[in-house]
């Protein structure tokens, strides 16, 4: 019996759906927050062709304090100063070697600039999280599916095949070897994230971009740039590392993690256009083709790990792009 003054109660369908809306608009909106990310990292490349300075450090330097005035911004925003200063030392040793693996990967990213394509390092970049289900086999003899390995080996084999393009001179294999570098510590940074759950993206990232700012510190000879490459730095740093990785962080929390690394994908999907349309860079035939072997085998994967989920599984962040 109904007490006096109470509404009637809802039917049990009409119930289950508001409690559903929310949740389907917080998967929209980790959906929107993803993709946004990504499109912001694909322009990465686009931003450090406008940079003039000829000294590869201080664009390291200065990309690396802007980013890291943003991510500090960002956290202490989001969580507050002492929160922050608890995920920080909440990392541990395994929180300081993906802040490394960062710190190398986005080093690495703007070296490789100098000596190859963006295409290149994109592409061959995208290979990370199969990349990482290897590492994770290897290390900690995490069981990999019979797909999973003919994936890494059509991603070996597109790697093999950009690479080629370095013995006959098409491209410097110091720039190819760079690229490599990036996806390795990537595909590291993703089998740690992926091992120990309690390692905070945000802050292991801030700290990678202390370590990569303090490294080229010791190694620019001038840091003076250019009013216009500041500007350019500050996009680079604050905006398509800083704000691309805030907009994960916070998307990737709403979303299954194979949605969050089929969204990823757009990042080398988008950069070489944007480079292709702004710059007139074009990639060469080999890059091209190694790296349509290379995503032709991450989508493919990921198609086959959406069909493999039988049961739904928490978001979280597991084989995701990360920002270079």
């Amino acid at each position: 019996m109904k007490e006096p003054g109470l509404p009637p109660p809802l039917p049990t369908s009409v119930s289950a759906a508001m409690a559903e809306r929310p949740a389907a608009r917080e998967e929209r909106l980790g959906v929107i927050l993803v993709f946004l990310s990504a499109l912001l990292w694909s322009l990465g490349g686009t931003i450090a062709r406008f940079i003039e300075t000829p000294d590869h450090w201080a664009v390291v330097f200065w990309r690396s304090m802007w980013a890291i005035a943003f991510l500090v911004a960002f956290m202490l925003w989001r969580d507050g100063l002492r929160r922050s200063l608890s995920l920080f030392r909440g990392m541990g040793v395994p929180g300081f070697v993906v802040a490394l693996c960062f710190a190398t990967a986005s080093t690495a990213f703007i070296v490789a600039l100098g000596y190859t394509t963006v295409a290149n390092i994109l592409l061959m970049q995208a290979g990370a999280p199969l990349i990482a289900a290897l590492l994770g086999w290897l290390a900690f003899r995490e069981p990999v599916s019979r797909t999973t390995w003919l994936a890494i080996a059509a991603v070996i084999f597109g790697i093999v095949v950009m690479v080629s393009d370095s013995l006959d001179g098409g491209i410097s294999p110091i720039g190819d070897g760079l690229a490599l570098m990036i996806a390795i510590s990537l595909a590291v940074a993703t089998v740690l994230t992926r091992r120990y759950a309690h390692v905070r993206m945000t802050p292991a990232v801030c700290l990678g971009t202390i370590m990569a700012g303090l490294l080229a510190a010791t190694q620019t000879v001038n840091f003076a740039v250019t009013g216009a490459d500041m500007g350019f730095l500050f996009a680079f740093g604050a905006i398509n590392l800083g704000l691309g990785l805030a907009l994960f962080a916070s998307g990737a929390r709403l979303i299954p993690a194979a949605l969050a690394a089929l969204l990823g994908t757009f990042e080398p999907i988008l950069g070489p256009i944007w480079v292709w349309l702004v710059h007139g860079e074009e990639p060469s035939e080999r890059t091209v083709i190694g790296g349509a072997i290379v995503f032709a085998a991450v989508l493919v994967h990921i198609a086959l790990e959406f069909r493999r989920r039988a049961r739904p599984r928490k978001p979280g962040v597991s084989g995701l792009p990360t920002p270079h």
